[in-house]
């Protein structure tokens, strides 16, 4: 019998610390090699950490949300000759759970009930009568067990409002998969619920949610760029009625090409303007004191996830078309939805746009992506009257956002690359001349 430290690998390009975000094993649970122990957060990305062994786990040497620094232990495992010294594994023992499960949550996806019914007295005769367990659940784990699911599967439950300590898994080790989830959805689908009194409607209680992983490292970003970077914010009026026209001609004769929307024309755009505004592409070292301009054009495209906002790169933009712009940001973007971007892909921009699609405002003010300069922000298209000088006629009209470093980008300059995008998206054959 051997117990043997297994300790987080190098993972490589210099990195020396890591994020722990999820554990995939129990104490107690027997694994083997090569089976997926742990994921951890890198600057960049999600890295899954696969066991050097095949044995028991004793021990877990941090929780969810802790760093954990290269060479640093992070499982105890008990090995006999490098077979498990247990065929089964036995009952799991506690595993951390990010947030405060002390209480049952008491929503489901077909009636919200008051946590008061979950909570009478053993002697209060109406107990049995008031007490509502959902339809779905199993019998629930013990006090001070948490469900083995991983976070989309979490945030999924989450939002339907299913207790997953009351869920059955079927994966390894008792993991709850998205597979469980849909048969809870079908079995608490199938249920009708009762009305209940106003009371008894409402909500109550509180959640502390740790800030941990990709959350934890976008609020660290956004309070870098903002307390490090003197933000200039202009906002423009942009006439798009034309290019929409172009886009919709194209994409009605666009054969077995993609679909357009209106972020490839944008990159054109904006390829053309920071050609001849390359002070705009570019980074900023402010601790060494110098900016680097950047030939090649990677546009940072953010993206929402199910686990938050990440930022894959469309690499040498100004050497494509807009069908191949189109087709790589749709690969792009479907690599970081599954959570499948390499860190390469979500590295090494030099230029940022971002939109809340469908959803946008008339304005925003975006961050900027430190240590680049600018940034620029798509706000929603909308027809609105416009005055040609004799009469109101409707247009198809969107604003445009563009934050800038004020410490090396002056607002003369700033307001010259906003009107340069203006001009190049009312007359979107501008945009193509030349290239």
């Amino acid at each position: 019998m051997t117990i043997l430290s297994m300790k987080l690998p190098d993972i490589g390009e210099g990195i020396t610390e890591v994020e722990l975000l999820e554990w995939n094993v129990a104490v107690g649970v027997t694994v083997r090699e090569d089976d997926i122990i742990a994921s951890v957060m890198t600057d960049k990305a999600t890295v899954e950490i696969p066991s050097l062994y095949e044995g028991r786990i004793l021990a877990l040497a941090c929780r969810p949300g802790e760093p954990v620094a290269v060479g640093a232990s992070l499982v105890s495992i008990e090995v006999v000759d490098g077979i498990a010294a247990s065929p089964t594994a036995p009952q799991l023992a506690a595993v951390p759970e990010v947030a405060d499960i002390s209480k049952p949550r008491n929503v489901t996806s077909t009636a919200a009930v008051n946590d008061s019914r979950l909570h009478h007295e053993p002697n209060d005769p109406a107990s049995e009568k008031s007490a509502v367990v959902p339809a779905y659940a199993s019998p629930p784990r013990p006090e001070g067990e948490a469900p083995l699911a991983s976070p989309s599967v979490r945030a999924r439950a989450k939002s339907a409002g299913i207790d997953l300590r009351r869920v059955a898994g079927t994966g390894p080790a008792g993991r709850i998969s998205h597979d469980d989830l849909a048969r809870v959805f079908q079995v608490a689908g199938s249920c009708t619920a009762e009305a209940l009194p106003t009371q008894e409607r409402r909500r109550n209680g509180e959640e502390k949610i740790k800030v941990v992983g990709l959350r934890r490292r976008i609020a660290d970003r956004m309070s870098l760029a903002n307390s490090r970077i003197a933000h200039i914010t202009i906002v423009e009026e942009v006439d798009v009625t034309s290019l929409e026209e172009l886009r919709s001609k194209l994409n009605a004769d666009k054969g077995d090409k993609p679909k357009l929307t209106m972020l490839p024309f944008i990159t054109a755009a904006l390829s053309k303007a920071l050609a001849e505004h390359p002070e705009m592409n570019a980074h900023f070292d402010d601790a060494a004191g110098y900016v680097t301009r950047f030939s090649a054009l990677h546009v940072g495209i953010a993206t929402m996830t199910e686990t938050g906002l990440v930022v894959p790169v469309l690499r040498h933009a100004e050497a494509l078309d807009p069908y191949e712009t189109a087709t790589e940001i749709a690969r792009l973007a479907e690599a970081a939805r599954t959570g499948k971007s390499t860190r390469e892909e979500l590295s090494g921009s030099t230029f940022t746009i971002t939109s809340l699609g469908a959803l946008g405002a008339i304005a925003t003010t975006p961050i900027i992506n430190h240590p680049e300069v600018a940034i620029l922000g798509i706000n929603k298209m909308a027809v609105r009257p416009m005055w040609d000088g004799q009469q109101f006629i409707p247009r198809t009209m969107m604003n445009i956002s563009a934050s800038f470093d004020h410490r090396v980008i002056d607002g003369w300059d700033a307001a010259r690359f906003v009107q340069r995008m203006k001009s190049l998206l009312e007359v979107p054959a501008i945009i193509f001349m030349g290239r």
